[in-house]
């Protein structure tokens, strides 16, 4: 299956409690950070909520 390799671009200081709480439950702790997860919709539906603080790319 793909898999979804997401990067934080952006800090979370300002941001609603939702967008910070997915930043977290996404494992994004810090501006750089990098994680890599299944490409599964409750992932890409995180990933929607804080699309302009992170960049997305598919890898296999």
């Amino acid at each position: 299956m793909a898999q979804l390799k997401v990067t934080q671009k952006r800090g979370h200081v300002g941001l609603k409690q939702n967008q910070r709480e997915t930043l977290r439950t996404l494992g994004l702790k810090r501006i750089n950070d990098v994680v890599v997860k299944e490409d599964r919709p409750e992932i890409r539906g995180m990933v929607q909520t804080v699309r302009h603080l992170v960049t997305v790319e598919e890898v296999d």
